[in-house]
């Protein structure tokens, strides 16, 4: 099988010749990588026998952003961690609203029509062997950078009316742009990120009301919008997230990601039996102890941990928790894919 045809098969719940894999890292990580093995990265994801999706998008035809400065007023800089880089915010557009009415007299929300998708016939040419990501939407996120982190929690207790119009304007235009992803080219996107980071290491970052009250309704419009038009839906979620898992089953979601099992509640074993027929499990590589700090062999074995648990009868997906991070030493990283080649064969 080629990567699509292993993707599609667990998505289907069919036996593939082996466990797909995939790959999620960061710059620094990835060049680290690449400079191990003495090559670029479609030659390293090829002898990694890495499974890639390939991930379209609209392409940017708006009015023209200031440098450092995102289509939503976010300005960012360059923040050296000490081994590589992250884009941090330094300020937030809508921090100093204090009304729904003041934010609609004084800014101006990005349109669909910023974004152009007559490209994406042509750009998918010739992927045909990779499943396509397309779509998605992930709110919150962005509503934290609008308001500032410590003001957008507050908001869900005494400006539910601001959160609701502003995550109500972000839904309308992930759906609206995910929508012209579907319609450029009809039933070619077999995934879609309906996404929101519900979970911390010990728990849930909101309670289960507003999470039901603020989050639900626009993700389950989202998660409609990807099955009408026949796409996966793929959740991620960091964290401690057990609690919701069955609500997010309830909406519609299909596979999750990213299985960080060393937090509360997450253990593999009870996630596989008691969510294994309803979702594929994507990750479960863990990034924060073992592929930084562990040994080739501490590697292997959680590896193959995985393949025993989430692997059994199907729905696994083997990956990382999230982006690989610069400290990880390529070895470990090697030996991931390596032990995943060898033994996840079906």
């Amino acid at each position: 099988m080629n990567g699509r045809e292993r993707w599609l098969a667990v998505l289907n719940r069919q036996k593939p010749d082996r466990i797909p894999m995939d790959y999620w890292g960061t710059a620094e990580a990835t060049e680290k990588l690449c400079r191990h093995l003495g090559c670029d990265f479609e030659e390293a994801a090829r002898r990694l026998h890495i499974d890639r999706p390939y991930t379209v998008g609209g392409k940017y035809v708006g009015p023209a952003l200031s440098s450092g400065e995102d289509v939503f007023g976010v300005k960012t800089r360059p923040v050296d961690y000490g081994t590589g880089v992250y884009e941090e915010a330094v300020n937030a557009p809508l921090a100093n609203f204090n009304s729904v009415d003041e934010i609609e007299a004084n800014y101006r929300w990005p349109s669909p029509d910023w974004w152009d998708y007559s490209h994406l016939p042509e750009e998918i040419r010739g992927k045909e062997d990779r499943v396509i990501a397309g779509g998605g939407s992930e709110p919150f996120l962005r509503y934290k950078l609008l308001r500032g982190e410590q003001q957008a929690f507050l908001d869900l207790l005494v400006n539910p009316d601001i959160v609701d119009y502003c995550l109500g304007k972000l839904f309308d235009l992930a759906y609206e742009n995910t929508r012209r992803i579907y319609e450029t080219i009809p039933g070619v996107v077999n995934i879609t990120g309906v996404a929101e980071d519900l979970g911390g290491q010990n728990g849930l970052m909101f309670s289960l009301e507003q999470i039901r009250r603020f989050l639900f309704p626009g993700m389950k419009r989202m998660m409609d919008l990807a099955r009408q038009n026949g796409a996966f839906v793929f959740t991620h979620s960091d964290g401690a997230v057990r609690e919701v898992i069955p609500d997010l089953i309830a909406l519609g979601t299909q596979v999750l990601n990213p299985i960080q099992w060393r937090c509360a509640g997450m253990e593999r074993a009870a996630l596989k039996r008691d969510f294994g027929k309803q979702l594929v499990f994507h990750g479960a590589v863990d990034n924060q102890q073992t592929l930084p700090f562990g040994t080739t062999e501490d590697v292997r074995r959680e590896v193959l941990d995985n393949i025993r648990i989430l692997g059994f009868d199907g729905g696994y997906i083997l990956a990382p928790c999230h982006n690989i991070q610069s400290i990880t030493p390529p070895e470990n990283i090697v030996a991931m894919y390596e032990t995943g080649f060898e033994m996840g064969w079906l």
